[in-house]
C-alpha cells in the first residue's frame, strides 16, 4: 500500500480547479505544489472517458516531477444532445476559454431540438480524479451530480457551466452558491469523499 505524503502536485492549470482541490486536500493536512512550479504543460486530451484523461494529466505530471500526481478531469454532459459536451466540455468554451460562448451555444442548440421542458434540460456533471505515484500505481475516484439547466445563466460564483447548473433538490445554481456550500455537494466533492475514504486506509 502506498504511503501518502503531506504534498502533492496539482496537475492543473485552471485555476478555478486548484483552488477547489487546494481547499479539499487543505481539510485533509494535505499541501498542494502548483503545477506552474515546474513549468509543465498538459499534455493533450485524447482519451475518450473523463477517466482516460484524468489518469493522462496525472501520470505525465508524475513522471515528470517523480512525485505524486492528482489530476482531475470533469464536464458537464447533458442527455438530450448525447451528454454533449462532456470531455469536451472545456473545448466549446474556445481558447479564450469563455464559457459565456459555451453556454450560449448550449442553449441554442437545445433550442432546436426541443421545447425546453426541465426534463429536457436534464443534465449532470462529473469528475474523475486520478492519483498518480511515481511507482506507476494509480487510483481513480469518480463523482457526480445530477440537476438540470437554466437559462439565462445565473450567478457569478465557481467557473465554467456553474451559472446554468441547478442540483436537484436545490434553486440556485452553481454560480449562485458559495463556494463553502458548493463544495459540499459538488461533484467533485463526491470524488474527494472517495479518496478521503481511501487516504484513511493508507
Amino acid at each position: 500500500m502506498n504511503k501518502f505524503p503531506k504534498k502533492i502536485v496539482v496537475a492543473s492549470h485552471n485555476l478555478g480547479k486548484v483552488r477547489e482541490i487546494n481547499a479539499l486536500l487543505k481539510k485533509q493536512g494535505i499541501e498542494t505544489i502548483s503545477l506552474k512550479r515546474f513549468n509543465i504543460n498538459e499534455p493533450r486530451e485524447t482519451g475518450l472517458t473523463f477517466i482516460e484523461n484524468s489518469v493522462l494529466k496525472s501520470k505525465n505530471t508524475s513522471k515528470k516531477t517523480n512525485l505524486i500526481a492528482i489530476a482531475d478531469d470533469s464536464g458537464l454532459c447533458i442527455p438530450l444532445i448525447n451528454n454533449e459536451p462532456g470531455i469536451y466540455s472545456a473545448r466549446w468554451a474556445g481558447r479564450k476559454k469563455d464559457f459565456s460562448i459555451a453556454m450560449n451555444k448550449i442553449e441554442k442548440k437545445m433550442k432546436t431540438i426541443c421545447s425546453m421542458t426541465k426534463k429536457d434540460r436534464r443534465a449532470f456533471f462529473v469528475c474523475a480524479l486520478s492519483l498518480y505515484f511515481p511507482d506507476n500505481t494509480y487510483k481513480v475516484f469518480e463523482g457526480k451530480v445530477y440537476g438540470h439547466l437554466q437559462f439565462p445563466p445565473r450567478g457569478n460564483n465557481g467557473f465554467g457551466y456553474d451559472p446554468i447548473f441547478v442540483p436537484n433538490g436545490y434553486k440556485k445554481t452553481f454560480g449562485e452558491m458559495t463556494y463553502s456550500f458548493k463544495e459540499r455537494i459538488s461533484h467533485r466533492a463526491i470524488a474527494f469523499q472517495k479518496l478521503n475514504s481511501y487516504l484513511k486506509k493508507i
